[in-house]
Order: structure tokens, then sequence, then C-alpha cells
């Protein structure tokens, strides 16, 4: 394996924030200094990076929360958007459609959600002392959004797919390229609209963005896009408390998202790794082992990911001893398992933080393709998202589009307690590659790696991209030649990628806090973030 300059450890002695982009981290940072608890910090980072990272994330789209307060009580907080009434089967096949359009106006089918996480989040930290007002929470990113913010390298670099389709998208040329081009790192953007979206929630409350005035101009800015949705779709729309899944593994339990995310994949794909036997880091074993394990993840997925209000099976049934132990006992250790996989790639943010209480927080908040649907809202500055995509316009299908029903969702927020008291928040971005870097970046961790180290190491990403007909195994270049070679043996179907750390390998993160307060927080050398503290 090739090594590297950009490890690094760091260590905070009170409180941490981890996330893709400088800005967002920045803002946690100064939150908690001025005593905010991890929930107001990350709400705080949740906005800002909304703004500075349009297209990884926006407040047009979904996000998950996962919480542990000091006590062990886990809040888990889904804020999926649903079909709106408009968006029938019938209405796009009378339109001439056999698939939903990825951009543009009909792509964004679903409601926007992550405000309402945000005000059921605010409502928790309050519970839990937070006081900051929420004017102050967003104050960074109406900031940003007014005055000016800095174009990221991994947006500059960034290659959306149907590119000539976003373009066209309402709104999108004009809020987000210069000369028709994304603009080069460093050029100063701005969404004024946006700012303005944000200040008036700062004083109004979120639930103003549902049924309130900025639920108005949402509605009306939407009926004259074409968007498939209507203001009582909006006003109707409350993000949810859920259980979380949960699995025991040797010395600690993991916890991640229940469907209609893909959490299920994660938890099952570190189930079968533990189950495997001892095996050494970095070798062709624990590479190959992971490839195996995230295959059978994924195939579990696919079979029963979808509207917890529509699931077929209970998902924690797949995580019984007795079961994987079965789909561990299938794994061979020196031959690929043939396994066709479809394609689903989405552009996301993770971000953490953890407080000097100890309150840890996972969150992920995504529009799905980079900058979602394309569509901008003229009188808010919304970009919003294509999450509806996964959807099938088969009614006999096992996703059809249906108004009300959720979309599957790639977005999983994970955290691990141990059983010496270190807690774990952690997750990376990356469609169906999120359930496989966790797994990289724990299994590296568990083997002892410091975090920043674990996360820094070459990955893998198995399954098809856009544009590929073929499940290949990506790996970034940076890989030992050996394990190279006995991965081809074993008959992995290999692509070699140029870049030593691209964005195609997720953008990562992880805080872990220990029993005497120290927090080692870390973010991904392939984004624009890192982690800060106090």
């Amino acid at each position: 394996m090739v090594e590297n300059e950009h490890e690094e450890t760091e260590f905070f002695s009170r409180a941490a924030v981890a996330a893709p982009h400088h800005l967002a981290a920045a803002t946690g940072r100064a939150l908690l200094a001025e005593g905010a608890n991890a929930i107001e910090a990350m709400l705080g980072m949740a906005a800002t990076i909304a703004v500075v990272y349009p297209h990884m994330n926006s407040i047009g789209g979904d996000a998950f929360w996962m919480i542990r307060e000091p006590t062990g009580k886990l809040h888990y907080i889904e804020a999926c958007g649903y079909v709106g009434s408009k968006a029938t089967i019938a209405a796009y096949r009378g339109m001439g459609y056999d698939t939903l359009p990825p951009r543009g106006p009909l792509a964004a089918v679903t409601i926007p959600g992550t405000i309402g996480g945000y005000k059921l989040a605010q409502k928790i930290a309050a519970a839990a002392g937070g006081r900051l007002p929420r004017a102050d929470l967003l104050a960074d990113a109406i900031r940003l959004a007014r005055e000016g913010y800095p174009q990221s390298r991994t947006e500059a670099e960034c290659e959306p797919f149907e590119f000539e389709a976003l373009c066209a998208a309402p709104g999108f040329a004009e809020t987000y390229l210069v000369d028709g081009k994304i603009p080069e790192a460093g050029v100063m953007r701005r969404n004024r609209a946006l700012a303005d979206t944000l200040e008036h929630l700062g004083h109004a409350g979120f639930d103003d963005f549902y049924r309130g005035d900025i639920g108005r101009e949402i509605a009306a800015d939407m009926e004259k896009l074409g968007v498939p949705s209507t203001r009582g779709d909006l006003e109707s729309y409350e993000a949810q408390l859920r259980e979380p899944l949960s699995l025991a593994l040797p010395g600690r339990i993991h916890y991640n998202s229940p469907p209609p995310t893909q959490g299920i994949a994660a938890l099952f794909i570190l189930g079968l790794f533990e189950r495997l036997g001892k095996i050494r880091p970095d070798s062709f074993e624990h590479i190959h082992g992971l490839i195996e394990a995230t295959k059978r993840g994924l195939a579990l997925r696919d079979r029963i990911c979808t509207d917890f209000a529509h699931m077929p099976c209970d998902p924690a049934d797949f995580l019984t001893s007795r079961v994987l132990d079965r789909e561990a006992a299938m794994i061979r250790m020196d031959r690929a398992a043939p396994t066709p996989l479809p394609a689903a790639q989405g552009d996301t943010i993770w971000m953490g933080a953890i407080d000097a209480e100890g309150r840890a927080v996972s969150f992920i908040q995504s529009l799905y393709w980079e900058y979602g649907s394309g569509c901008v809202l003229p009188t808010t500055g919304i970009l919003l998202q294509n999450r509806g995509v996964s959807f099938s316009l088969d009614p006999n299908a096992f996703n059809p589009l249906t108004p009300g029903r959720r979309p599957f969702h790639t977005l999983t927020p994970a955290l691990a307690v141990f059983g010496d008291g270190r807690v774990m928040p952690y997750g990376s971005m990356g469609g169906d590659g999120q359930p496989q870097f966790q797994a990289q970046i724990f299994t590296h961790g568990n083997f002892g790696l410091p975090l920043a180290e674990a996360i820094d190491r070459p990955r893998f990403l198995y399954g098809r991209l856009w544009a590929t007909d073929t499940p290949t195994l990506k790996l970034e270049p940076r890989f030992d030649e050996t394990i190279v070679r006995k991965l081809r043996a074993a008959g992995h179907d290999i692509e070699l990628d140029a870049e030593p750390y691209s964005s195609r390998f997720g953008h990562a993160g992880g805080l872990i806090r220990y029993p005497d307060g120290r927090v080692e927080a870390a973010h991904d050398p392939r984004s624009d973030g890192g982690a800060a503290g106090i």
C-alpha cells in the first residue's frame, strides 16, 4: 500500500465536529464554543453546508439523524419526504414516460424532508438544555449565502451525470454556472434568495417551511415550474422519530437507520465480516471478505428496502445469529461470487458532532444525484432533490411511484457504542458505496488504526455506476499490487481508478469519544473538510 501525507489524527479535550467542508466544521466549532450542544452545533453545520456544498446537499432534500444522549438514549430522526399527490404513474405514462426523468421539474417528485428534521432535532436539543436562538444557529449559513463563499475544489471538479438536462432545469444555470460552466475553485458564489429564506426561518421557525409564508412561496413556485406537488402536500409533512436498527458484535453495538434506508446493508456487512474468522488488516482476506460481505448486504437491501409502511418483513429478522451464520458460511474466501447489482449512486454529505457532555450526533443530508433535480425555486432559492428517481412506473414493481410513498434511500447515519465506554458516530456519502465505505473504515479502526488513518486508507467500491453496465470492483490506485493480483486471481473484475483520492470513493468522517472525555475526530482527505473542536 502506498503511504501518503494526508493522515492527521486530531484530539480535542472537550468536544469536536467533523464535516466534508471546512466552513461547516468552522460553524460547528464556533457554536460549541458558544455553549451549543451537539445537536445545535449540527443544525448550524447542516445549514452552512447546504449553502456551500450545493452539489452534494440542500434544504430541498432529505436528512437523517442518529442522536445518542449521554444517558445512552437514542433518537433516530427520519426526515424523508414522500411522493407528491400529482406524481402518479398514470400522469407520467400519459406524458409518454416509461421511466421517471432524472432532471427537471418532473424529477422533483418528493416533498423536501430536511427542514422537518431540523424542527424535530431542535425540539430534542431544547429538551437536552439547548438554548441558543435559531437565528444564531443559522447565522453563518445566512451570511455565506448573502455575502458569498469560495467555490470548493470538489464542486469545481465534479462532472454531473446528464449535464445538459441539468443545465436545462429551471434556475440551475443562473444559480450555479458561470458562462455555462461550473466555476473554478475559489470563485465567489452567492444565493441571496436562499439567504432570505434561511433568515426568515430563523425568525419564524422551521415549521414555516411547510405551513407558513415560506411554504406558500415554495408551493407557488412548484406549481409554476410544473413540480407534481401541492401546498397541501407540504402542509401535511412531518419528520418522524423511529426505532433504529442495532447489531451486537463482540465488544460493541452498532446502530444504523431502518428502511427506507439501506442501514440494514451496513449492519449485515459488519455482521458477516465478524464471522469470517481471524483476519490480518490490509490483507487479501480483509479486502476480499468485505467485498463478498458487501455483495450479500446489497442483495439483501434490494430484496427488502422500501417505505417502512410497505415492508414485506421485519428487517431485524435478518440480523439474527442464525441468519448471519448461514450467510457467512456461504462466503468463499478464495473465490469471488458473481452477483449482479442494480445501479444506485448519489451525492450526499455526512457530518458528526460530540459535545462536552458526551452527546453524539451522526447526521446525513442529501439531494441524491449531484445538484438533484437541478430545479432552483426562484423566490426561495431552494434546490430540489431528485430522490424520486428510485421509483418505478410499473405498478407491479417492488417500489412503484405512489403519492404518499417514501423513496428508497442510500443514506445511513452510523453510530457504534463500545463496551469500554467509547462512542463513535461515523459515516460517508456515496450511494451504494456508503455501507461499503463504513465497513472499510470501521474495520480498519477496529484493527487498531487511528481514526484519520482508517479514513485515509485506500478503498474499494463494488457495483455499477450510472454510466456502466457491469458490476465491477473499483479500487483506488494506492492498494498494494500483491493484493490487486490476488483479487484478480480470485475472480474479481477490477477497475483501477486513475486518482489516488477520488470523490467516487466517498467523503467519510468520524469521531470517537473516550471515557476520559477526549474526542478523536477526522474527516476525509477526498473532501474539502476536516475536524475542529474545543
